[in-house]
């Protein structure tokens, strides 16, 4: 499996195009592409690989997720997939560009089916979806238990964990969710997350202050 990474937006943060090769079905894992030359770097990407996009999935919908939510929805003529909780983020999309100063072309009305255990399948892969809020009411993460890969958002970092200061953030939530949705995956599993590098459930396990409780969320 290719996993792609494209980190974009003045927030730093990480987008995916995964598919296992050229030719082949892939998905997008947010959208955080925020002006038309990082946009354009996606796109050439897909075509370059001549790849056919079959589902685009948002691990939640806090505003440097969302940036190219309409853009992509357009080119591709597909609905973004997101859980239900998020919706309010969605709809207050307006609220969080304005709170960060950042403009934000409002995204289209999302698919709110995500569910926890479903199934998302593209080519060969078969994706189960994980319910794993904390850092927003909606988060979830994908999980490839064939390639021991999960792709998190903003719940777990290399050495840190998502905030939870932002409307619908709870801290206590999203320590039980790692602890009881990711932590359970294995060690082996290798994490890509919203922000920052890869890292591996088995090394955040063993040294995330967080996790160890030698830090605290505030």
């Amino acid at each position: 499996m290719t996993i792609q990474t494209f980190t974009h937006s003045p927030f730093q943060t990480n987008g995916y195009v995964v598919h296992a090769g050229s030719g082949d079905e892939a998905v997008l894992v947010d959208a955080p592409s925020h002006n038309e030359a990082e946009r354009r770097a996606v796109l050439d990407y897909v075509r370059e690989h001549d790849l056919t996009v079959r589902h685009l999935l948002l691990t939640h919908a806090h505003l440097d997720h969302i940036f190219g939510c309409a853009f992509f929805a357009e080119h591709f003529d597909l609905t973004w997939q997101l859980h239900a909780a998020d919706a309010p983020l969605i709809e207050r999309s307006e609220e969080q560009s304005a709170m960060f100063g950042v403009p934000l072309e409002r995204s289209p009305a999302p698919d709110l089916s995500l569910e926890e255990g479903d199934e998302i399948t593209f080519g060969e892969r078969a994706w189960q979806v994980l319910r794993t809020p904390g850092h927003s009411p909606g988060s979830v993460s994908f999980f490839d238990a064939g390639a021991q890969v999960a792709f998190s958002g903003d719940v777990l970092f290399q050495q840190s964990v998502g905030r939870v200061d932002l409307p619908g953030g709870d801290g206590e939530e999203l320590l039980r969710t790692i602890r009881e949705k990711l932590v359970p995956l294995g060690d082996d599993v290798t994490v890509h997350p919203g922000h920052g590098p890869a890292t591996t459930i088995g090394r955040e396990r063993e040294s995330n202050p967080f996790l160890t409780g030698a830090a605290a969320l505030s």
